[in-house]
């Protein structure tokens, strides 16, 4: 039991990509990234293209995935800041039918250690 509770207070419950995996989807255009941090926290950089809805937004909304504009189908990396609220927000997409939504492992702490690119929130 303190196993799962563990795994899932850490994200690791939830279908992940690494910044590889995710940096390729990025530049193929084969996903749409969403970003669940706080203003603030874009303010200082995201990653390119990516879409914002902050956590607690999409999780007070009936359909994350409408409130975000994200299509039923297809690949969705969410991210934040080390990929803890990213996983909330990938298991609320993932029960409301967005089966493609996936988090991104280490969140943008680890897209920026692999020197991956920004753009200004």
């Amino acid at each position: 039991m303190l196993g799962r509770l563990l795994q899932r207070m850490l994200g690791l419950d939830v279908p992940a990509v690494d910044v590889e995996e995710a940096d390729g989807l990025r530049r193929e255009e084969r996903a749409l990234f969403l970003d669940v941090r706080e203003a603030a926290e874009r303010r200082a950089g995201t990653i390119p293209g990516s879409r914002h809805v902050p956590l607690g937004r999409l999780l007070a909304a009936p359909d994350p995935g409408a409130l975000a504009g994200l299509p039923k189908e297809g690949r969705v990396v969410v991210f934040c800041a080390t990929g803890a609220r990213s996983a909330v927000a990938v298991r609320a997409l993932r029960r409301s039918g967005h089966a493609g939504a996936v988090n991104l492992r280490g969140g943008l702490a680890a897209w920026t250690r692999a020197g991956k690119p920004l753009a200004r929130g």
